[in-house]
């Protein structure tokens, strides 16, 4: 049994699935996918995933892609340490969060962290190269579309943005006052812990963390993710924005998973892709 994560180390959606894994107890293989060499759009990649996203999920022969399907597929097929709860109302519930937070806040992050870090990686493109970018791209080309090269989004794209992260923070408050905490469902930590989770370490790494100092329950609730050695493993060097922009120092560890060699990457997957 092999599983393989190709992601980006930055990547919110990779994160989530990476903080899985690591609570679960899985080994993987982890595979950097190299965002500045376009690889998430070459062909074998698309290959995998149509999307041209990441993260996606390779166990043995079965291509699993989409981070909160990933999630939900690791806690069914890895039943150990699980992060969903036994009973169908509860789980029932917290597959609301997870719909919510795909919904609403998965999305608007993406809109300051390009402001503020991911904008800059197109600075070096002319207008007709970023224009040929986004008409390549197979998912992501209406968000790329609202964007403007030099400038990021405007403020009523940002201000819409911010608001729904705002209006998570106020559900998340009222969910872990009416569970009883520490967690969103209660007692126990599950899968809508993990699927907002690397949304508000972003949001702390732009510098927007004020947004939840009236909200005593998400500061307690993310001091408590914080705490976890899924998170620490997560968040080894240089998987944080500011890390990359501006060379910010959070003096985590090397990454800690078993990684793809050099040698053993893109030649040899794809002959397996394309076989």
């Amino acid at each position: 049994m092999t599983l393989k994560l190709y992601n980006f180390p930055q990547s919110t959606c990779s994160q989530k699935v990476r903080l899985v894994l690591w609570e679960k107890e899985i080994e993987f293989l982890d595979r950097p996918v190299d965002s500045t060499k376009r690889e998430h759009l070459t062909d074998w990649y698309l290959k995998l995933n149509p999307n041209g996203v990441v993260p996606t999920l390779l166990h043995d022969d079965a291509v699993i892609i989409d981070s909160s399907v990933i999630i939900e597929y690791l806690d069914e097929v890895f039943p150990a340490n699980s992060l969903t709860p036994s009973d169908p109302v509860e789980r029932a519930h917290m597959r609301k969060w997870l719909r919510f937070f795909e919904e609403v806040p998965t999305a608007a992050i993406r809109v300051p962290s390009f402001n503020k870090f991911l904008s800059k990686r197109f600075d070096k493109l002319t207008q007709e190269e970023f224009d040929t970018f986004v008409d390549n791209h197979p998912m992501r080309k209406q968000f790329y579309k609202k964007m403007r090269k030099e400038h990021g989004f405007d403020e009523r794209e940002t201000d819409s943005a911010l608001d729904r992260l705002q209006q998570t923070l106020d559900r998340m408050e009222k969910g872990l006052a009416e569970s009883g905490g520490p967690w969103l469902m209660g007692e126990s930590l599950t899968l809508a812990d993990y699927c907002i989770s690397p949304t508000i370490d972003r949001m702390n790494d732009l510098g927007l963390s004020a947004a939840w100092d009236d909200h005593p329950l998400v500061t307690a609730w993310f001091e408590n993710v914080r705490k976890r050695p899924a998170y620490a493993k997560t968040y080894y060097k240089r998987t944080r924005l500011s890390e990359i922009y501006e060379g910010a120092k959070y003096g985590a560890s090397d990454n800690p998973a078993t990684i793809v060699a050099e040698s053993d990457r893109t030649e040899a997957e794809q002959a397996q892709v394309c076989s």
